[in-house]
């Protein structure tokens, strides 16, 4: 346990450049990553809370059967690295993950729950489907889209997984990946702390874990109070409208 009140842990994961870089790549992603998932699960919901979709019941199953099945890892593997090339490319932390199962099922069940007569009004005026999903029902299920939005975030916030399978680029590990290096490893602590030149300096291994962390939840702990409003509401909704 520390003796004394010290900011030397945090001097020290700021001397190199290897957290800033971490720091930019796990934005990217979660920025991009949320962006696009928001997109694809909404364009996939929408149309599946629609009663006049053919062949929705079919769709809804085979999303749903993806919750309960899926390939395994080697197959993911194989997929990833030798079909889609995706290796040491910061595509790997977002595509695979564009669409949830379990948020597209959220985004679909708060869309049925906004009454059908807002849609067919907006088509009797000449509306189409692309113009209705933007302009009308989209502004109403913001609570919806806050909520699966921050699941979105804090699941690209976290990724680490893809990037120990599929990235060994240095310039390209997640912030998270570089917090298990780092509290996996003792040494890559001791390599960060030999560009400092000072007489007798130990390294700070126990608490540089500790600083690591608070350094990285911090950013998307700060988006909770600014959600929170939308999180119960849109969650309750889509949960519990079937």
């Amino acid at each position: 346990m520390p003796n004394e009140f010290t900011l030397e842990a945090y001097k020290l994961i700021f001397q190199d450049a290897t957290i800033y870089k971490a720091y930019g790549v796990t934005v990217f992603v979660t920025v991009v990553g949320t962006v696009l998932a928001m997109l694809v699960t909404c364009a996939l919901a929408y149309p599946l809370s629609l009663k006049t979709v053919k062949y929705r019941n079919a769709v809804n199953f085979y999303v749903y059967f993806t919750l309960l099945f899926h390939g395994g890892l080697v197959s993911t593997y194989i997929l990833i690295s030798k079909y889609l090339d995706m290796q040491n490319s910061i595509w790997v932390l977002i595509i695979p993950a564009l669409v949830s199962p379990f948020n597209m099922f959220l985004m679909r069940n708060f869309f049925k729950s906004i009454d059908e007569s807002l849609a067919e009004s907006a088509k009797m005026d000449g509306a189409n489907d692309v113009y209705i999903l933007f302009r009308i029902i989209l502004p109403i299920a913001l609570p919806a889209i806050a909520t699966v939005g921050l699941f979105y975030a804090l699941a690209f916030w976290n990724k680490w997984f893809e990037a120990l399978l599929f990235i060994s680029d240095v310039d390209l590990f997640p912030l998270q990946y570089l917090i298990i290096r780092i509290q996996s490893n003792a040494e890559f602590a001791n390599q960060l702390a030999a560009q400092i030149s000072l007489p007798n300096y130990v390294t700070p291994t126990y608490t540089t874990r500790l600083a690591t962390t608070v350094v990285t939840i911090g950013p998307i702990v700060l988006l909770y109070p600014f959600l929170q409003k939308y999180f119960v509401k849109g969650l309750l909704v889509g949960a519990v409208k079937g």
